[in-house]
């Protein structure tokens, strides 16, 4: 596979997975190209037999390093911005078919929401959900991915979605 043609296949899927990392398209965007950077430079030395995995891998590798490097540049993590929250930039047409204001309202407080809960969970947690529920990979996909045995990643996950489910109710009672 020629580096084009690898970029052409993976770029997509790469910054999708980062930009889902990350939270924010700015730093989906510098954390897909140093994944794909790292990939193409291994590119003649890869024999495996999944190249998705093991893209996957770099790409989750890439953003831990990018947590560890953020933390200590910050002393903390952020995990969502509320930069990538859908906003309108412009009026709605009355008789459109897209949603009003009081809509983008409930829309943008939902996502600020599941932000703030999602911002709870341990990078290692929050990698196996985005791989699992937003990436629709498989447990088999992800155990390759992440590198660690399957039955780690089913505890991860359920622990994950019993996190998350909790930090969910405790932020709705809770909206401030």
């Amino acid at each position: 596979m020629t580096p084009d043609e690898f970029v052409h296949r993976f770029g997509p899927v790469v910054y999708n997975l980062a930009f889902r990392l990350t939270g924010n398209h700015a730093d989906g965007a510098d954390l897909a190209q140093d994944a794909l950077v790292k990939s193409l430079k291994g590119l003649d030395d890869f024999r495996g037999s999944d190249p998705g995995a093991w893209v996957y891998r770099i790409t989750v590798n890439a953003w831990k390093n990018w947590l560890r490097a953020k933390s200590s540049r910050r002393g903390f993590l952020r995990f969502f911005s509320k930069e990538s929250a859908d906003v309108l930039s412009e009026p709605v047409d009355v008789a459109s078919n897209e949603p009003g204001p009081e809509a983008m309202y409930f829309r943008v407080d939902e996502k600020s929401r599941i932000d703030r809960a999602m911002s709870k969970l341990s990078p290692e947690e929050r990698a196996v959900l985005i791989l699992r529920e937003l990436d629709g990979r498989s447990y088999e996909d992800i155990s390759s991915a992440l590198d660690i045995p399957l039955g780690t990643v089913k505890s991860r996950l359920a622990r994950a979605r019993a996190v998350l489910a909790e930090n969910l109710s405790e932020v709705i009672d809770d909206p401030s």
